[in-house]
């Protein structure tokens, strides 16, 4: 009973966390269940399915007030989605690859940290190939990641310079929904619903609509700024502690 509420209760938090960048979480709920040694691939699929409504919940509050734009995301789709389902069939394996990912996470951290904003400023227009090819590179390691792929997409708007953390957020979460989706179709495991784990899904969820609207409604820019960062971190040891 006491892990239940202690795996419950983190996973609240990460929900929370993620959802104030506009991310659905999946990295987090992970990195929560293997700190826990709990078999993450019995709950593949269920976190993809979490990953979907926490992310929607976020894409449904960043949208309402204001900071979707569709440009930001549509070009980077054209490429995730198909590479999403493509990487789902396929499990990664080795724990340099893990190690080495996780540390490719370090330096966006650093950088956003960094950053003096300047949310007043004019975004850059997205270029097409490059959108086009990092669509690509993050959709198929979403796939394979068992992720929606918005710890990789959001730093990069931002550090272009084609958007700022509220507009990167909102794009972001629709970008995870859509390659949650098909990662989830593409992916052959099996759904298991255990008692316990409604419960903790329930929680996270919660705390996926709370962290939303914090998010999107309440927090200044700066603070999005240094919750993305903290996301960073738990994904990138979550990479190189936990696979």
């Amino acid at each position: 009973m006491e892990l239940d509420i202690s795996i419950a209760f983190a996973l609240y938090l990460v929900g929370f966390l993620y959802a104030s960048v506009g991310h659905g979480g999946a990295s987090g709920y992970i990195a929560v269940l293997s700190l826990f040694a709990i078999p993450v691939t019995t709950y593949k699929p269920l976190i993809l399915i979490l990953n979907i409504l926490v992310a929607g919940m976020g894409f449904y509050q960043f949208w309402e007030a204001g900071y979707f734009k569709w440009k930001l995301c549509r070009t980077f789709l054209i490429t995730s989605i198909p590479a999403a389902f493509i990487g789902s069939k396929y499990s990664l394996e080795g724990n340099i690859y893990h190690f080495l990912l996780g540390l490719a996470l370090v330096l966006p951290i650093i950088k956003l940290l960094d950053i003096k904003p300047n949310e007043n400023k004019a975004s850059k227009p997205v270029k097409l190939i490059p959108a086009l090819l990092i669509g690509t590179l993050i959709g198929g390691l979403s796939g394979m990641l068992n992720i929606g792929g918005g710890i990789f997409l959001s730093p990069i708007l931002i550090l272009l310079g084609w958007a700022n953390v509220k507009e990167a957020a909102a794009a972001s979460a629709l970008f995870i929904v859509l390659n949650s989706i098909s990662g989830l179709l593409g992916s052959s495991a099996t759904l298991v619903i255990t008692p316990s784990a409604i419960t903790w899904f329930i929680m996270a969820a919660a705390g996926g609509i709370t962290g939303a609207y914090w998010g999107s409604s309440r927090f200044q820019h700066i603070t999005v700024r240094y919750l993305l960062s903290a996301v960073l971190a738990i994904a990138s040891v979550k990479l190189l502690f936990f696979m």
